[in-house]
């Protein structure tokens, strides 16, 4: 089989049945319908909700009259095509976060190759690793303890309450908001996709809480 590299799309927050997309044709149709090229189910998406094309120039995207709107590094896209970039964060509908990962940048990744994701961490050192490569700056205190709980039952959902019991201290505890909880997932995201974009670690359960995948121990 002939290797060869491909620009891809990377969920990074959103119900999709897939962590990474690869786009594969001319035309990719992001939406909520089981017959989207890249499919997100959440109910604020619309059925066809935005499209990802490949031109002469490079990537654009555009959205379809979707009714909660498609947003490029914060900005909302019209039905206009706009050029996309590596590194580029296309929101869906405010509900979905992915990011755009060009062909050059995918490279090792290729189309037939094994690729094999992990995250593994020395408890006692207090040490992250992702894909072999240590997580450098260190996390942050929060970020390392939310890290070592999902590590410490990885594969299981934890929940909400255990998360605020761990991270925060008994006189913190009480007022830790729910955004506060989301956003230090987030944050914990975006510094294990420093390193390895292409794979959803940390997985956000609807009504329960967090569960950590593809663990190396």
């Amino acid at each position: 089989m002939q290797r060869r590299e491909v620009a891809m799309l990377i969920i990074q927050e959103g119900n999709s049945p897939k962590s990474q997309w690869p786009l594969a044709k001319d035309i990719m149709i992001i939406g909520r319908d089981s017959t989207s090229d890249i499919q997100i189910d959440e109910r604020q998406i619309s059925r066809q909700h935005a499209e990802i094309a490949v031109t002469p120039h490079g990537y654009t995207i555009r959205d379809l009259g979707s009714k909660n709107g498609t947003f490029l590094n914060g900005q909302p896209v019209s039905g206009e095509p706009q050029m996309i970039h590596n590194g580029d964060e296309i929101g869906i509908a405010l509900c979905a976060k992915t990011t755009f990962v060009a062909e050059e940048a995918t490279a090792p990744v290729v189309l037939g190759q094994h690729y094999r994701p992990g995250i593994r961490m020395d408890l006692a050192a207090k040490r992250v690793w992702v894909m072999g490569q240590e997580v450098d700056p260190p996390l942050s205190l929060a970020q390392y303890t939310l890290l070592e709980l999902l590590y410490q039952n990885a594969g299981h959902v934890v929940s909400r309450d255990d998360v605020v019991n761990t991270v925060w201290s008994a006189e913190e505890a009480e007022g830790v908001s729910e955004q506060a909880i989301d956003a230090l997932a987030r944050r914990l995201r975006e510094r294990i996709a420093e390193i390895d974009p292409r794979n959803k670690y940390v997985e956000t359960v609807r009504g329960h809480g967090f569960r950590l995948s593809m663990v190396e121990k």
